[in-house]
């Protein structure tokens, strides 16, 4: 039979232990099973770099419960756990090792850089994986993969050969995002807007050949009119009309430079003209490309001046700017400068401010990518939960523009593309060419950029599954089904999963994407290391365990919503988890060592019948709320149920038959049948939340068992309908709740017994309370329960309680010492005396009337109405004693 648990839970003392055992004997390893129906969720793969935060604990805690759902309801689970290389994140944490090495990355060849990082990538890689087993992920770690594996690594290569050759992928001068810290392209994603404080400085630009005459332009960024090619107006701006076709003096350039027409600006919106310089602003680009303007880069890699910028070359930008403003002034081309709030474009890994440069780059073109993709959400083929989340998808993807997808970094996979060093031919090949296929020459190199990483984890629904060789498991798992993740990475990296696995695999790589918020501080701020204000998830495991932390974030949670974090939360989550041990522990050392046959259900007393109904009822309510995504409604549901329907009612409605055991009307066993029944059924409702806790009370219950998360998941089943004994007993919860309010108006201890008199003209009520009776004593303290049709016999200085078609009297004698009771009364009617003399006395005083504020006389008179109600109340209970 059953064993006992340990006295005090405990998480330290189990988790690891536990976690153990599900390796060792490959409880989290899915098998491509035909007799199963699979189900498949993909671990969006942390950096290498990474250290577990409440992002990725809330992130992959929701994994892991849809994954232990399904793996208890007998699909094959598949959760496909891998991390990424995070080139740029990587490359910086390698060159800061080498730097305190005292070595620069100049120093070093490539392949010499590459066995730093690959050794970088051996000693930490693994961390964050070691951190998500604490939390108890139970992913398929012997599928482990890695973004720069040789299968995920020849993935990319393949696709992005067959993108080149379909004329999806192509190099050419556009422009991008350039980080001058890091030194390499970014994506838009990877921008983060800052709002920061600067100016607009506002410049003459005078007409050519009109002595006099200028327009006036604003800008927040001074130094880049040393690349300006125009001056645009709107074509509807009646002030610039004639404007149109004539040239402009570029300021300190002086050379000429048109004025266009584009709608592109806003007349409304500063002085209505605005200038263009094409190679360092995204909009300008367009407006260039639009009237065919030139451009020139005027910004080395490291957001020094170039040559392009005369006198200014080798300055800073920064220090440019405020040589230029000063010339400008000095020229009287200054009008004014006022301070303006914006939004600056900064990198999110380092922090530093943007420059968009046209530089030659590989992009993916995206008009024709993006169709499958806007199809399948209009389509319902692919949905969001909350499906609002949808409308960003769409948002993104109709605006979207080619992806650049070059990085001027060493760690990644690095672009097939070959160059021969006598004819400048480009060769796109998996393998480096032996010759050019132009001119035969044999000195073939290499394309020096490395790919987006984003490029790589875009093709991870398919490439962790052996794509794009034809294996069993991407055959039996693939599509997958459900893509957990934050809101933030929607553009990042959900829009390109969808369009790469249509573009690859003709098909979604999943159904449904299951959105969750931001885990933010108790002040609601987002946890940031600038404010100090992050809490590591690994600090509250230590202190409070896993299952603590994991309730916590669940409790509460709705998809897209954010939540805040207090360490009060977790604490009652560790309450909760002490109240499921002790009650497990109660129930097991009153089980015995013989085991309890299932009885007939006829059998059963009421209170076993409800409590099979409602845990029943439970499965089938917490099994939908599970397969809508609402994880924090069925949480609370299992939750409210354990504490308040299993602990605080059955339990102690069954406790009454533990003490009786010997009694055959008791029905002891029953109640023992029932206890464990329901605790089994519980326990597998609340594992996916609380794998830890469950796992050791369930083995511990059910010795037999090898583990709770292989048992089967609770379904409804009608013949644990019982709605008759639901109704006795909520029934019943009405009348112990009305009496204890009763006792503890009364201030009775619960030491004191006393008779009650139940009068109803309902029969059959009167029957379902009698036949409870053997619950009273134990729950309200009575000695003795009559019930009747009248008040026969009840004593009349009886106190009452009324429930539904019933009225429930207890003689007072019972409930309090009369002689005692009438001395506190008679001192209770003393002092109410003088209350009412000084108050009556008051509203008699003309004086008072008089000069008192309003609000003061009508504060008075309701004190002395409470006074009058007070005294009536003391006077009858006098009247009842004597």
């Amino acid at each position: 039979m059953s064993r006992e648990l340990e006295k005090t839970y405990s998480p330290k003392d189990l988790e690891g232990r536990l976690y153990k055992k599900w390796e060792k004997n490959k409880y989290f390893h899915a098998k491509a099973d035909k007799s199963k129906k699979p189900f498949t969720i993909v671990m969006p793969p942390p950096n290498i770099t990474g250290q577990l935060h409440m992002g990725h604990a809330l992130d992959n805690t929701m994994q892991d419960i849809l994954i232990r759902y399904k793996r208890m309801q007998g699909y094959s689970a598949l959760w496909q756990p891998g991390t990424d290389h995070a080139a740029i994140a990587t490359e910086v944490k390698v060159i800061d090792k080498l730097k305190k090495q005292g070595i620069q990355k100049s120093d070093l060849t490539r392949e010499e850089f590459l066995k730093h990082a690959w050794d970088w990538k051996e000693e930490y890689g693994g961390r964050i994986v070691n951190q998500l087993k604490k939390l108890g992920s139970s992913a398929d770690w012997d599928r482990e993969r890695f973004t720069m594996d040789e299968g995920c690594s020849e993935a990319v290569k393949e696709v992005f050969i067959r993108l080149y050759e379909k004329g999806y992928i192509y190099k050419g001068s556009r422009i991008i995002n350039w980080c001058p810290v890091c030194k390499t392209s970014i994506s838009d994603a990877e921008v983060e807007h800052q709002e920061q404080a600067g100016h607009f400085w506002h410049i003459k630009y005078p007409i050519a050949g009109e002595e006099g005459k200028y327009v006036e332009i604003a800008t927040t960024r001074p130094e880049t009119m040393l690349g300006d090619t125009a001056v645009a107006v709107n074509p509807d701006d009646d002030r610039y009309k004639d404007l149109v076709g004539k040239m402009l003096i570029l300021p300190i350039v002086n050379k000429e430079i048109p004025v266009v027409a584009d709608a592109y600006v806003d007349k409304e919106f500063g002085t209505g003209c605005v200038k263009i310089t094409p190679a360092h602003d995204p909009n300008d680009f367009e407006v260039g490309k639009r009237h065919h303007l030139p451009e020139i880069n005027v910004m080395n890699d490291d957001a020094t001046i170039n040559e392009n910028g005369g006198i200014y070359a080798g300055m800073d930008r920064y220090e440019a700017r405020r040589a230029i403003v000063a010339k400008l002034d000095e020229l009287g081309l200054l009008v004014r400068v006022e301070d303006h709030s914006h939004n600056v474009g900064t990198h999110d890994r380092c922090k530093s401010t943007v420059e968009p440069m046209v530089k030659p780059q590989w992009f993916v073109k995206m008009d024709e990518l993006a169709k499958p993709a806007i199809e399948a959400l209009k389509s319902g083929r692919l949905k969001f939960v909350p499906e609002s989340f949808g409308k960003t998808y769409m948002h993104w993807l109709e605006g979207i523009r080619d992806w650049c997808i070059s990085r001027q970094l060493w760690w990644g996979h690095r672009i097939p593309a070959y160059y021969c060093q006598e004819c400048g031919e480009m060769t796109v090949a998996k393998d480096k060419p032996e010759k050019c296929p132009k001119c035969g020459c044999t000195h073939m190199v290499q394309d020096e950029d490395t790919l987006d990483t984003w490029f790589s984890s875009a093709l991870w629904p398919f490439s962790t599954l052996g794509w794009p060789e034809k294996t069993e498991e991407l055959d039996y798992f693939y599509p997958t089904d459900v893509l957990v993740t934050g809101y933030d990475i929607i553009f990042f990296w959900v829009i390109r999963m969808v369009f790469s696995a249509l573009e690859q695999t003709g098909t979604e790589p999943f159904h449904t994407v299951l959105i969750h918020g931001l885990v933010r501080d108790s002040q609601g701020r987002k946890m940031s290391k600038s404010l100090g204000n992050g809490i590591d998830p690994l600090e509250v495991i230590d202190k409070y365990g896993a299952d603590a932390l994991r309730l916590t974030l669940m409790t509460g949670n709705a998809p897209g919503n954010d939540m805040r974090f207090y360490w009060e939360r977790v604490e009652a989550s560790r309450n909760f988890a002490n109240k499921v041990w002790n009650a497990s522990r109660f129930i097991m050392m009153n089980l015995g060592e013989e085991e309890i046959k299932e009885p007939d259900f006829k059998d059963l007393k009421p209170a076993d019948q409800w409590i099979l109904s409602r845990v029943n009822t439970l499965a089938k309510d917490v099994t939908e709320n599970m397969d809508k995504y609402e994880l924090g409604i069925a949480v609370q549901k299992v939750y409210d149920f354990i504490w308040e329907e299993f602990c605080d009612w059955y339990i102690e409605l069954a406790k009454v038959r533990m003490y009786n055991r010997e009694d055959p009307q008791m029905k002891a066993d029953s109640a023992l049948w029932t206890l464990k029944t329901v605790l089994t059924n519980a326990l597998k409702l609340l594992h996916p939340y609380m794998p830890f806790l469950t796992e050791e009370i369930f083995c511990t219950l059910h010795p037999e068992e090898e583990t709770i998360m292989l048992s089967d998941w609770p379904v409804y089943q009608e013949a644990w309908h019982f709605a008759k004994a639901e109704d006795a007993i909520e029934k019943l919860k009405v009348l112990v709740k009305g009496v204890r309010n009763l006792r503890a108006e009364m201030d009775v201890p619960p030491s004191r017994k006393a008779s009650f008199y139940m009068v109803s003209e309902d029969e059959g009520l009167l029957e379902e309370y009698d036949r409870l009776k053997e619950n009273y004593g134990h729950l309200f303290g009575a000695a003795a329960f009559a019930v009747q049709k009248d008040k026969a016999g009840v004593p009349d200085n009886a106190v009452s309680v009324v429930i539904p078609n019933a009225v429930v009297y207890v003689p007072l004698e019972d409930l309090v010492d009369m002689a005692k009771e009438k001395e506190r009364l008679e001192k209770e009617k003393a002092k109410l005396q003088k209350e009412l003399a000084r108050s009556n006395g008051m509203l008699k005083n003309e004086k008072f009337l008089s000069k008192a504020p309003a609000a003061k006389v009508e504060e008075e008179k309701v004190k002395l109405e409470k006074y009058k109600q007070m005294m009536a109340d003391v006077e009858e209970r006098l009247a009842q004693i004597q």
